[in-house]
This record gives structure tokens, sequence and C-alpha cells, in this order.
């Protein structure tokens, strides 16, 4: 088992002091334009402050129609900058890795916060998203790609690809949402060459020791297993990111397809040869002895989520206590506030049944 607290070396050349990494968390802190508010500031670098060798903000959107939240962070115009390099120098103070998620919604934006109905890559009759064409595609292609060297013009060490939970990436990897007839359609390699294109770009035009990491979510939202784990083999193959992220919602879990069933959903990725490449699970890590746990099933990090909402140093009182117990759900608004919370990000927790106290 390799320990948590062992630094982790990627590819690009950088080095993380543990393998505790900030899950991209959304929080609905931003202001109304995207731009960076001091509550979002603070409740980022306080987790820097706290021990993950790698901080990671929310999903942030790479266009304006992209946006999938009510104050989410933006980074798809010049007009962030001031306040992202504000962001990535406060992370870096504390001698954590500072990370953007680049994001765009797709048919999840709502179409009464965009001003617009949402865009898909195929009609979506649920959602009333329409089609996107080949050019807009191509466009959506160069936005990530323009936001990922606007991130490391704000001083931030690299980004991950939302290639997870329903959004636009993971609607183009969907077999059922994705219809499309042209480059971008119909064969699991054309499924997925958004993806790879936009690697592609990165790898391209930001420098050689820029971080690249890729989220995916290996179940739900019209995804099945065979395919994504034929892409993540593909994408692990092709050696080109620093990390993959796997939000498995619970990574003790077996698969929801039957005749997957009878192992973990995670040994399914373990096993796929993944050379330089560092792998990293998020869902329902707790406890120290959970985490311990999935430490020995063969990954290199952990990402933390509401562990770390919870507790803003959790690596610094594990690392102090192995045994240390964090605590029990529900908290208090006040408890909530003391860990870097604003009063929005803790109205926004009582989406999660059971979290805050009423």
């Amino acid at each position: 088992m390799t320990d948590i607290f062992q630094p982790l070396n990627l590819s690009s050349g950088a080095t993380l002091k543990n393998r505790f990494i900030l899950a991209p968390l959304t929080n609905s802190q931003s202001h109304v334009d995207g731009t960076l508010s001091d509550d979002e500031y603070h409740w980022l670098t306080k987790r820097a402050e706290g021990g993950f060798s790698l901080t990671m903000t929310c999903a942030a959107h790479v266009q304006a129609v992209g946006q999938g939240f009510p104050g989410q962070l933006g980074i798809f115009s010049d007009h962030h900058l001031e306040g992202l390099t504000r962001l990535a120098n406060g992370i870096k103070q504390h001698n954590s890795v500072s990370l953007v998620q680049l994001h765009h919604a797709g048919m999840r934006s709502p179409a009464d916060l965009i001003g617009e109905p949402p865009l898909c890559p195929s009609d979506n009759e649920e959602t009333g998203a329409r089609a996107m064409t080949t050019e807009e595609v191509e466009q959506l292609s160069e936005d990530f790609i323009a936001a990922a060297e606007r991130a490391e013009k704000a001083g931030f060490e690299g980004v991950e690809l939302h290639g997870a939970h329903g959004y636009i990436l993971a609607q183009f990897l969907s077999g059922t949402i994705n219809q499309r007839e042209d480059q971008y359609g119909g064969s699991l390699e054309n499924r997925g060459r958004l993806i790879r294109d936009i690697i592609d770009g990165i790898r391209a035009r930001c420098s050689p020791g820029f971080i690249l990491g890729l989220r995916l979510s290996p179940e739900r939202f019209d995804v099945e297993l065979t395919d994504m784990l034929a892409f993540t083999q593909t994408i692990l193959s092709d050696g080109k990111i620093d990390f993959l992220d796997m939000s498995l919602w619970d990574v003790f879990k077996e698969p929801v397809e039957e005749e997957f069933k009878g192992r973990t959903l995670l040994s399914y990725f373990t096993e796929l040869e993944r050379g330089d490449i560092a792998l990293g699970i998020a869902g329902k890590l707790r406890t120290p002895d959970e985490i311990r746990q999935a430490m020995a099933a063969d990954i290199d990090f952990i990402l933390l989520g509401r562990g770390a909402i919870l507790h803003h140093d959790y690596p610094l009182q594990m690392q102090a206590d192995g045994d240390f117990k964090p605590v029990a759900n529900p908290v208090s608004p006040e408890h909530l506030r003391s860990e870097g919370l604003s009063d929005t990000f803790v109205e926004y927790m009582r989406n999660w049944k059971g979290f805050v106290a009423e």
C-alpha cells in the first residue's frame, strides 16, 4: 500500500507533497459575471493551508453559454484573469499545487440561467437542448484549449478537463445522447475525438511542465462501462495526460451493469495499463480507514470532497492522528462557517440531504 503522505511525482515534472487532492466542488460563491469572489478565494486557500497537496477549483466554465449553476467561476474571458491570478498565487503561497477544472455543462446548462437553449451534441427533447454544428464543436475545442492557456497565464500549474457527470464532454462520449453523423459521432473513436483534440491542443499550446488531468465517471448519464473502459485505456495508452480522476460516487461499490457485478467498479480501472499516468479516485471517502483501504487498491491519490468541506485541514489532522474521527453529519452552519464556507455555500450544502443541521 502506498502511504497517503508519500510524495507523488507526475509525468510533467511536478511533485505533490502527499496524496490528498481537493476535489472540485460546486459552491456558487463566485460573482454573477464569473469573476472570483473573496468568499471563494477564502474557501480554496484555506484548503491549501490545510495540507492538501493539490487544490483544485470548482468547475470553471469555458464558454458563457456553458454555465451550469449560479455563482459559477468563469474562465472564458480575460476579464477573469485578475481574480484567477490572485487565486493561483494564494494557493501556491501554502505549498499546494494549483489547478483549474475546465467545464461546460452542455445540455445541463439551465436555459433561464444562460438566456438561450443549451447546447448538446444532438437535439435533446428532454432538456430542450439543440444540436451543435460542426463549427460550434470545433469552437468548443478551441475554447477549452484557450481556457487552459488562460489558466497558465494566471499562474495555475495545470488544469483538469471535466469529462464526467453528464456534462458536455461526457455527452459526446454517450452512445445514446450523441447521435451525430459527422466526425464527432457514431463510433467510440469519433465520440471521444473532442476530448482527444482538446488534450492535443493543450499539450501543443501550454508549456511542457503544465499539468493536465481528466475526470471521467464510468456509470450513469447514458454511458456504458464497456465504452468507458475502452476509452479510458485509449487515453492512458496515449500517455498525454498526467493523471486520471475517476469519479465513482462510492469507491467500494460494484458496477450497476449486471454483467460486471461480482467485483468493485474500481478494480476494472486499476487493471488497465496506465504507464506513468497517476490514477485517483473520488467517492464517499470519509474516514482515515476508508482512505487507507482505497490507497491499498492500487491507486495513486484520493480526491476528498465532503471530508474537505467538514475539515479544511483534514490532511494535517490525519497526519497528526491516524485514527482521527471526522465530525459526523449533520453539522451546524456555524461549524461550516468556521471551516471557511460562506453563507452562500452553506445554503448550497443544504441541497445535500442530511449534511447541514436544521
